[in-house]
This record gives C-alpha cells, sequence and structure tokens, in this order.
C-alpha cells in the first residue's frame, strides 16, 4: 500500500490516543493530533498529512466541533463510523495497513484476488463504497474459483466424476455445488472445520456477494451504503481463512 495509508494509520491512532476516556478529559483538537502525528512520522511530510487529515472529514469519519458551545475548529470528534473504525483499529478497513496485514496473516492469496481486496480497500477510503463493494465481491469470487479449482483437481487426480456444476460458467451456480459438495463430506471433516464451514462458507460468500449485486446491478442511486461495505470488508478475512482451510483439507484427506 501506499504510504498515505501509513500515514492514515498513524492519525488514526493518534486520535484514538488522544480520544477522551471520560467527560471530564479535554476534547480533541487539529493541533494536539497534527503536532503528535509529526513527531511520530518526522518532518517534512506537511502535505501528505494535510491531505490525508482532510479526507478522514471528507469521507465521515471526523467532523468539527466539541460541542453545540465549540461547534467549529480547532476543536472536532469522532463521527458514529469513525468510533466503529477506531474500536478495531489495527485491523479496521479504515486503516488499510493494518487490514492488509491481518488478511494476510490469515490466508494467502494470488496476484489477481491480492490486487482486486488492494484496489477495494483504496475505493473504500477514498468514500467510493459502490466500487468498493464491486472489489470485495470480485475478490470473493476469485476465492470461491480457487476452492473449486481444488476440488476439480484433486477429484480429477483421484479419477472421480466431477460434479457437473462445479465447472458452470455461473458464480452462484458454483457457489451452491460447492456447498453440496463439503456438504457430503462434512462428517470427514474435523470439528472445528465441519462448525467454521456450516456457519461461515455461504452465510458470508453470500453476504458479500449481494453487496455486490447491489452495487453491480443498481435500482437506486445509493444501492450500497458504508455501512454494508463495511461489513463485507469485516468478514472477508474469514472467509477467505476458511477457503484456505477447506483447500487445505482437498489435497490432504479428501480420498
Amino acid at each position: 500500500m501506499t504510504a498515505s495509508h501509513d500515514i492514515r494509520a498513524v492519525i488514526l491512532q493518534v486520535i484514538q490516543d488522544q480520544h477522551p476516556k471520560g467527560p471530564m478529559d479535554a476534547g480533541l483538537t487539529q493541533n494536539s493530533v497534527l503536532d503528535e502525528t509529526e513527531r511520530r512520522i518526522g518532518i517534512g511530510h506537511d502535505q501528505a498529512i494535510l491531505t490525508t487529515w482532510h479526507d478522514l472529514f471528507r469521507t465521515g469519519y471526523l467532523a468539527w466541533g466539541k460541542n453545540l458551545s465549540n461547534p467549529n475548529p480547532p476543536w472536532f470528534h469522532v463521527t458514529a463510523f469513525g468510533r466503529r473504525a477506531l474500536a478495531s483499529l489495527s485491523r479496521d478497513p479504515a486503516n488499510p495497513s493494518g487490514y492488509l496485514n491481518h488478511l494476510y496473516s490469515r490466508a494467502t492469496f494470488n496476484p489477481v484476488a491480492k490486487s482486486y481486496i488492494e484496489e477495494g480497500l483504496e475505493c473504500f477510503v477514498a468514500g467510493l463504497y459502490k466500487a468498493a463493494a464491486v472489489m470485495v465481491g470480485a475478490t470473493t469470487e476469485s476465492l470461491i474459483l480457487e476452492v473449486r479449482d481444488c476440488i476439480v483437481e484433486k477429484l480429477e487426480k483421484l479419477g472421480r466424476p466431477v460434479p457437473k456444476k462445479l465447472n458452470d460458467w455461473r458464480l452462484k451456480t458454483v457457489l451452491d455445488a460447492t456447498q453440496t459438495f463439503f456438504d457430503a463430506h462434512k462428517s470427514s471433516f474435523p470439528r472445528a472445520l465441519c462448525d467454521e464451514f456450516e456457519a461461515y462458507w455461504m452465510a458470508f460468500a453470500q453476504q458479500i456477494r449481494a453487496v455486490r449485486n447491489d452495487a453491480g446491478h443498481p435500482t437506486s442511486i445509493d444501492p450500497v451504503t458504508p455501512e454494508t461495505v463495511h461489513a463485507s470488508l469485516l468478514i472477508f478475512p474469514e472467509l477467505a481463512k476458511l477457503g484456505d482451510k477447506l483447500k487445505a483439507w482437498v489435497i490432504s484427506d479428501l480420498k
């Protein structure tokens, strides 16, 4: 990711560190946050820091004012959307560097999938939520197809017939076919994998695909919301981790 995302991570961390812990604490001020950000990053990055700072206001994480008695700069506050990001800052999509570190520690990705999820994050932090939904959906489709390809390759290696629907051109048909295939074999899964598969595989994949389809086949001006795209990004690492586990089971244990 770009250096701007490292700056974004530092600014958000400073805000989290300086956020009032109780009603008697001082509020957040622009100068305090920017001064501490410069101290942590080093001098010579003024314009990059200011650009990232204003983007956090533009995309709804921060808003001016402490209260109605102090409604203007330099006071500011964290919005409800921003508070959700700070609650899990180390891996929230609002912090792309932290999110990708978390994601890549959970699962492996081919270069195409990596390019889509990273562009999806770029869209998300820029406030381009429809584009972000499409990019995350495309990454999910790549993940599903990888699991499908793993099944097909192993079945062919074993000389067993490949269910016709696994090779269908329609992603929904392929997803349903993987569900049917694993349902027929889940009695051989380790207990933990069986529980994860039943709880997450179809539910998470369908949620992300539904948001992607709403964005890709719109019926309104705002077919998706920041919250729904945020949710897709938050659950995606768990879906990717499960995909890796399913592929590992197919390779090692499918007989």
